[in-house]
């Protein structure tokens, strides 16, 4: 019989020279693709605390040299800031909430064998994601059903997305079918298994869904700018484009220095309007990165 070698508790498998060359050469790619993503928005943040000259001489800085807020408080004086901020959360937070509602009620049955017609409910679903009606026949049926002008007409098309739901319901098929069956053998009924059972066992898939479906919300621009007609209704990315159009008015208009009457350069204002709309969304991402990998690629995979 051949000898037993018993590897000590702790130690370290050494590796060959070939496979240290390929982790280091592995991590030297994955830092440069880090420093890639992580490069401009150090740039954006720290250009809109910069100042005009000093964005226009130096062509990539993360530290200014000199740190002004005239574009933050011009963005904030010139534009309902706060009142778009508010707007944007109380949607985003609506929205996803009827999103995730629907969503999961709607993948829950259609991954269960025995629902019948859950193969043709799923070709309707798929067929959504190949055909659409268009932008004027969807502003007409808005207007129909007086939808024009309220949050409803950004949250109610896209209710459900055929994408999201589909990896919800490969993650529903993914749970272990004894669980069902125990369930039923205690008395319960679907609806509570749904809520008791499938729902507790979801929050991988919950958490990576609803960021997705939060940030969709979020960065809505083209739709809110369509159907919103009421300035007291616009989210922040209306509110920040009006002040980047009026912004580059200004320096179309204008070739003086901004910093020597008060007012902000052209570029600094955007950087911070990028700033502000994006550090909301980002503050939210690490309470649900745990869970974000494996919600997706368990839904993905799985089924």
């Amino acid at each position: 019989m051949a000898k037993e070698h018993k590897v000590k508790e702790g130690a370290k498998v050494r590796k060959s020279t070939g496979n240290q060359i390929v982790d280091v050469i592995i991590y030297v790619a994955l830092g440069l693709i880090a420093l890639s993503t992580v490069l401009p928005f150090l740039y954006v943040f720290a250009g809109s605390f910069a100042t005009e000259k000093e964005l226009t001489e130096k062509a990539f800085f993360i530290i200014p040299s000199e740190w002004s807020l005239n574009a933050y408080q011009y963005a904030i004086r010139t534009a309902n800031i706060l009142r778009g901020l508010r707007n944007s959360i109380l949607l985003t937070i609506l929205g996803t909430l009827s999103c995730m509602a629907f969503s999961l009620t709607f993948a829950y049955p259609l991954s269960k064998s025995h629902f019948r017609g859950r193969n043709w409910m799923m070709n309707m679903v798929i067929f959504t994601m190949l055909f659409g009606g268009g932008m004027i026949p969807s502003y007409l049926v808005y207007q129909a059903y007086g939808l024009l002008d309220s949050w409803w007409a950004l949250i109610l098309p896209g209710l459900i997305s055929p994408f999201n739901m589909i990896i919800i319901k490969k993650f529903f098929q993914g749970l272990p079918v004894e669980l069902d069956e125990a369930s039923y053998m205690d008395g319960a009924n679907d609806l509570q298994i749904f809520t008791k059972v499938a729902l507790p066992l979801s929050k991988p898939v919950i958490a990576s869904i609803s960021l997705f479906y939060g940030v969709g919300f979020w960065n809505d621009y083209f739709n809110a700018m369509i159907y919103l007609s009421s300035a007291e209704k616009y989210p922040i990315q209306i509110q920040l484009r009006s002040i980047i159009l009026q912004t580059s008015k200004i320096a179309d208009n204008q070739v003086l220095d901004y910093d020597m009457f008060g007012a902000p350069p052209d570029k600094a204002v955007k950087m911070a309007c990028t700033v502000i709309a994006t550090v909301p969304i980002l503050i939210v991402y690490p309470f649900v990165q745990k869970y974000f990998t494996k919600g997706v690629m368990v839904g993905a995979v799985k089924g």
